[in-house]
């Protein structure tokens, strides 16, 4: 029995790969290489290059592999970015989406994780936030990844289909063993940006927005580590096989940084300076977003094993540093 990771050759879907391969199980990545790079697919997966979105390949994957399970990792995920191009974000990410779940109800794959985001709660009153707080997407990202897990609820309520939706919050860092990590030169995520500006790679950081509802007037995210994100996953495919009810579950470790938290943490364990500069807020951008993770500890038995921000920031320096070989590659 084989998983099918869509967009396994991006960041957090190709630590999805590695500790499915780690674990001793066969996949299948279906990467369109849009915005993955085909060498952070692990050798012993195969892979099939091609569109999510496109219900007959998926189907034919299914029906060559014996798929049993799919991890929905493709789709588009920079909040700015889909305020100025709300359309190709609901194609990405909701389209696409549907066809994967229809092409999954054909072939009767009765076991789905999917990929979703704290941006679903939006400006959230309250902190830290539960799978019981209001959902109100304030980006067409957020409402983007909704409306997928809408489609989901709504499909497993109809047919043979269970479903695990990890609502992650901020997933930074990189695989210890540095086989993977993030490796788009345009990133936007503050820790990767923050670790190119302490390798010189970019001029300065910006800062958007200081006068934000928070401590320092920056905002607030809860990081997670990458690979800790793909253990949960593991522990929800696990969940999902063991014959466990569909369950909606957030990715955090309960404590948040403030964006000027994170930078002077970079500063000190990269031990350099760099130029930090202040500029307008960020369209989509929430004051506060950290997690509460009891519903994820209590169903999927999670533990973090990586929850410190100085793990997290290390780790990606070291990514960083790998990179430097690959510069023609990851662009």
């Amino acid at each position: 029995m084989t998983v099918l990771v869509t967009g396994g050759a991006g960041y957090i879907g190709s630590h999805m790969v590695l500790a499915l391969v780690d674990s001793g199980q066969d996949v299948v990545v279906l990467d369109d290489l849009s915005t993955g790079f085909p060498w952070m697919i692990h050798p012993k997966a195969t892979f099939v290059k091609g569109d999510c979105g496109d219900e007959a390949l998926v189907s034919q994957i299914v029906q060559d592999h014996r798929i049993e399970a799919i991890a929905h990792f493709a789709g588009s995920i920079v909040v700015p970015d889909s305020v100025v191009d709300p359309l190709g974000y609901y194609l990405n990410n909701t389209v696409k989406s549907r066809a994967l779940i229809s092409a999954a109800v054909r072939n009767d794959v009765r076991r789905f994780i999917f990929s979703s985001t704290a941006a679903v709660y939006g400006d959230a009153k309250e902190s830290p936030i539960s799978e019981s707080t209001p959902l109100n997407p304030v980006s067409p990202y957020g409402m983007s990844k909704l409306m997928t897990e809408l489609m989901l609820r709504d499909t497993a309520a109809a047919h043979p289909l269970s479903y695990v939706i990890l609502r992650y919050f901020n997933v930074a860092g990189a695989d210890p063993q540095c086989r993977s990590g993030q490796s788009s030169r345009r990133a936007t995520h503050l820790i990767k940006v923050a670790t190119q500006a302490a390798l010189g790679e970019r001029t300065h950081l910006d800062i958007f927005g200081t006068d934000y509802p928070t401590a320092d007037g920056t905002c607030e995210r809860d990081y997670i580590h990458v690979s800790d994100l793909a253990h949960a996953h593991l522990l929800a495919l696990d969940y999902l096989r063991g014959g466990g009810e569909s369950a909606v579950l957030n990715c955090g470790y309960g404590r948040g940084y403030s964006v000027r938290e994170v930078v002077e943490a970079v500063k000190r364990v990269s031990g350099a300076a760099f130029d930090v500069r202040h500029a307008e807020r960020r369209a989509g951008d929430p004051a506060t977003l950290v997690a509460d993770p009891t519903a994820i500890r209590d169903r999927l038995k999670w533990e973090a094993k990586l929850d410190h921000l100085d793990t997290i920031i290390a780790h990606a320096l070291a990514w960083e540093e790998a990179l430097k070989g690959r510069s023609s590659e990851a662009a």
